[in-house]
């Protein structure tokens, strides 16, 4: 695998020698002081040029950074929306190296500041940009809720729940499963929020949750974990019943602390989920849960 050092002569060589790129930035974890290097990150880097007509038409030029043995154009397709502004290319090289370059009109300068705090210019040939430009973490950071952001967040946890055990009274079970996927993206934004409570506002656990886990009481983690057991209808039921108790906990706590209402259609979907468990199970005991 290239050394960062080379791989960022690669990608600020093409750029100087090349009248059309004006600028360069950098965005990512490769920018977070608060990230550790490690050789899966990602190089994240945008190229702001006068023609993107000039680039789009051929892809032949990006052969200059490596040899692609995956490429996508985000722009491209049809079936995925893209995520970034501009034209994008996701390109994994031969030797590991994984570059998301993307390409961006010189008018878009402004805006490229505005839409992410994690971001910092490396070339800036015609001083389109600020001087000092500090990158930091600050949009990632876990934010306090108010009142109405936590009655949602409860609200559609407990809206869904219905929905997974619809699927699995039915044998329905990647319904189900899909279903407690969603469960679970407000239970992390939950357990997050209590996190804050014990640490602050000031900081992030990253994308999709990842260091999660650094600040979870272990048996709280190892929970958390085993509401991924999907593999069986009994697991499923299981973790359905383990994500009910982790949100419960951790939204009453949230709510004595924020001074916020608990919502009361808590205890009634739950009585709705028992009686369909027993109806169609027998039994807690039987479904094994």
């Amino acid at each position: 695998m290239r050394t960062y050092k080379t791989m960022m002569q690669q990608l600020l060589g093409f750029a100087n020698e090349n009248d059309l790129v004006r600028a360069v930035g950098m965005e990512g974890s490769r920018v977070n002081a608060n990230i550790p290097a490690d050789e899966f990150q990602d190089y994240d880097i945008t190229y702001f040029v006068t023609d993107l007509s000039a680039f789009t038409k051929d892809d032949a030029w990006l052969s200059i950074f490596g040899t692609i043995i995956m490429l996508q154009k985000p722009e491209d397709m049809e079936l995925f929306e893209p995520e970034e502004a501009g034209y994008s290319y996701l390109m994994l090289f031969e030797d590991d190296c994984k570059l998301d370059l993307t390409l961006r009109s010189v008018n878009d300068s402004a805006a490229y500041l505005k839409e992410d705090s994690l971001r910092t210019i490396l070339l800036d040939k015609d001083a389109i940009f600020p001087k000092s430009i500090e990158p930091n973490d600050r949009d990632y950071w876990i934010q306090k809720p108010s009142a109405r952001s936590f009655d949602d967040c409860c609200n559609e946890f407990w809206n869904i729940a219905p929905y997974v055990t619809k699927g699995l009274c039915r044998n329905e079970l990647l319904f189900a499963i899909d279903h407690l996927h969603l469960m679970r993206n407000e239970l992390l934004r939950m357990l997050a929020w209590r996190i804050g409570l014990d640490n602050g506002f000031t900081f992030s656990l990253g994308k999709h949750y990842k260091f999660i886990d650094r600040y979870l009481p272990v048996e709280t983690w190892r929970a958390l974990l085993s509401t991924y057991r999907e593999d069986t209808k009994s697991n499923i039921w299981k973790s359905l019943f383990k994500c009910l108790a982790l949100f419960r906990t951790s939204s009453q706590e949230c709510a004595t602390a924020f001074g916020y209402k608990y919502p009361a259609y808590d205890a009634n979907v739950t009585r709705y989920i028992e009686r369909f468990l027993k109806k169609y199970e027998g039994s807690l005991s039987s479904a094994n849960v």
